[in-house]
């Protein structure tokens, strides 16, 4: 079902019935059934109404397949003419009329479709920005959307509008009523279409091109003159990549820029204070005037990274990936950088024994300036009644089912947050039935601990966690409407260039705070008794750190960072390793606890969590945190500072050298040579 795109079984019914109806018409048409096509086009409308909705992504992949919306339309606009034909209720001269008007409904939908195209084509700016003053380039507005969007529902009115026409004709027996109701979807396409034009003329006309906009975005350097870059590379889901590294760049005392080369990226980044290029050509991009960059960040190693790679004035630097797991390739390919940053002693060794050209020195520890605000062990947080288990797999979902079954029947009651990847179910039909089954076991574990005596507390904690629950609705209306004013939908990429001219910090704040009320609502409006199951964004992971008093996972980013928290953690032991050679391959696993298969060793797992004085591996995690992700002082924000500082002066002095070299020998400009 999930490979087909849809999501729901609602929407799998919807997507059977559809095709239902499609079958039925074709034999009604050919039958001379006009009440049966009547009434299976109708339904067909239904169906394709809810599978816009429930179902997206099948709508998409038809569309991909040929089948689309429009494929569909002319389709049954066919099957609509032979039935015509074969009822004989029109006669000559009106099925003359209904084919005529049947074909120019068709040629205006494909005109709409071309107009569309072109203008999207023509709106597209040879680069596209956020937080930076280019409202002197005179771009226009774009149509609006209902002209231009939701084609399969707008195919839907004008299908809808012929089948009603064609029941009352069938019902009354003339033939005016399906023209008519053929002659109203030809004429509202028309009008759409026309409607059309002057958009098109405005983006030929009127947009600027790639010398215009270049040109201002030159002179917007000039004036800013950003000392550092964060660049990327690559498809919307590697988004959190680059996403990861707003905040500290943000927090830089000293004026930066971000660029990306892919146009999707600018939708999937979050709004931030950082000016934001997007700059999809190589050849659009040397010529921007980057002289005044001193350093150039990257967060991943791609093809693409070349195309600013050669620009010699900038000192290039590589940010290794974190490490979550010991066994993380190291890429050839980073030897073409200048410095390679990682957070602590394992980066540095992993890099230097895999002997790929990049040298010691080359190397720097700025540990992971992203978790410097999760709350550490023992401070911060208020003990629940119960200890918190966090289990956040990334692998395989099969093998937590008896880890949770275990959790939820333990002798020693805990409470677990469940939070699957975001990912887990979406390939394998396995994966996703097992995650079905955890999530199905929790709920059935909350029944029967919502009518023990462990539920039974004191009357005057309802209270406020209804307002809690009260709140965070409101917040969730609050945080949306917020949202949708920092990305407003109705714009296009060429607008939003015009208008984000430059950032609100009042809204930025805003947007902050209520996600850090939301988030202190809704932890405040469960029970500390009740298991979560957190799929999607809300909370966030950080968050859930927070709440935990124990994390099980596998070897991951995930673990790597909760280790910044120095609370116990747990680790899955593969199967056919023993846990000697699986510490003595894996870092991490020398601090944690180690499940073995079939969730054996849980009982132990969770002594420490009731008797602290139990938790033998306190000083091992003090050690490996410190190996994986640097010292605590000075936090990582700051180190991360100083690295750019000092790159930064190194860069000014080989530009300083270069310059020295190439400046003309005093005098040489006064002598000419006549012939």
């Amino acid at each position: 079902m999930n490979r087909l795109g849809i999501e729901s079984p609602r929407g799998l019914v919807a997507f059977a019935a559809l095709t239902g109806c499609l079958v039925t018409m074709a034999v009604a048409a050919l039958t001379g059934a006009g009440g049966v096509f009547a009434g299976a086009g109708l339904a067909g409308c239904g169906c394709e109404l809810l599978l816009h909705r429930t179902a997206p992504g099948l709508m998409a992949r038809l569309g991909r397949l040929h089948m689309g919306a429009t494929s569909r339309f002319e389709f049954r606009c066919v099957l609509l003419l032979l039935l015509l034909g074969r009822l004989h209720v029109t006669g000559p001269i009106g099925l003359a009329a209904a084919m005529t008007l049947v074909l120019c409904l068709l040629a205006g939908q494909a005109l709409h479709a071309a107009l569309t195209t072109l203008i999207r084509r023509r709106r597209a700016l040879a680069v596209a920005a956020r937080n930076i003053d280019l409202r002197r380039l005179d771009i226009s507005d774009r149509p609006p959307r209902r002209l231009t969007e939701w084609p399969g529902q707008r195919i839907l009115v004008y299908e809808l509008s012929a089948l009603l026409g064609l029941t009352a004709s069938l019902t009354t027996g003339d033939a005016r009523w399906v023209v008519a109701a053929l002659t109203l979807a030809a004429g509202s396409c028309l009008i759409t279409v026309v409607a059309l034009v002057p958009y098109l003329v405005r983006a030929t006309r009127r947009l600027p091109g790639p010398a215009e906009v270049l040109a201002e975005v030159d002179a917007w350097l000039i004036r800013h003159r950003p000392r550092t870059v964060l660049y990327f590379s690559g498809p919307r889901d590697r988004a959190h990549q680059v996403a990861r590294w707003l905040g500290p760049v943000a927090a830089l005392p000293t004026p930066s820029l971000v660029i990306v080369r892919e146009r999707e990226l600018l939708e999937a980044l979050e709004p931030t204070p950082l000016p934001v290029l997007c700059v999809p050509s190589a050849a659009h991009l040397s010529q921007l005037d980057l002289g005044g960059v001193r350093v150039a960040l990257y967060p991943a190693n791609t093809g693409r990274n070349i195309h600013l790679l050669r620009i010699p004035t900038m000192q290039h630097v590589f940010l290794a990936p974190g490490d979550g797991d010991e066994s993380a390739a190291v890429d050839p390919y980073s030897k073409v950088y200048d410095q390679v940053w990682v957070a602590g002693e394992a980066g540095r060794r992993r890099h230097v024994q895999a002997a790929v050209g990049v040298e010691d020195a080359d190397i720097v520890k700025i540990g992971r300036p992203q978790l410097d605000g999760l709350r550490t062990a023992g401070t911060g947080h208020t003990p629940a009644p119960l200890p918190t288990v966090l289990y956040a797999p990334t692998g395989d979902a099969a093998s937590g089912e008896p880890i949770v079954r275990a959790l939820l029947e333990s002798e020693r009651p805990v409470r677990l947050l469940y939070r699957p990847h975001p990912p887990t179910g979406h390939r394998s039909p396995e994966a996703r039935a097992a995650h079905r089954r955890i999530v199905a076991l929790i709920h059935a574990a909350n029944e029967r601990r919502a009518a023990d005596a462990l539920a039974g507390e004191p009357d005057d904690t309802e209270a406020p966690r209804t307002e809690a629950a009260r709140s965070r609705a409101e917040l969730t209306k609050r945080i949306a409407a917020l949202d949708a004013r920092l990305r407003r939908a109705d714009a296009d990429e060429a607008m939003l260039t015009r208008d984000r001219a430059a950032p609100d910090p009042a809204l930025l704040t805003e947007a902050e705070g209520l996600r850090r009320e939301w988030h202190q609502a809704h932890w405040a409006a469960s029970p500390p008794w009740l298991h979560q199951v957190v799929e999607g964004d809300a909370p966030c992971l950080h968050s859930c750190f927070d709440q935990a008093d124990l994390l099980i996972g596998d070897l991951s980013e995930v673990v790597g960072d909760f280790l910044a928290t120095l609370k116990p953690y747990a680790l899955i032991t593969p199967a056919g390793l023993g846990e000697e050679e699986f510490r003595r391959q894996n870092v991490m696993a020398r601090a944690a606890y180690l499940l073995g298969p079939g969730a054996s060793g849980v009982h132990n797992l969770l002594r420490p969590l009731f008797d602290p004085c139990l938790d033998e591996l306190r000083t091992a995690r003090h050690e490996v945190k410190e190996f994986l992700l640097g010292p605590a002082t000075p936090p990582s924000i700051q180190r991360f500072t100083d690295a750019v500082d000092a790159l930064a002066e190194k860069g000014e002095a080989v530009v300083r050298l270069r310059d020295l070299h190439t400046a003309p020998p005093p005098g040489a400009g006064r002598w000419s040579v006549t012939r």
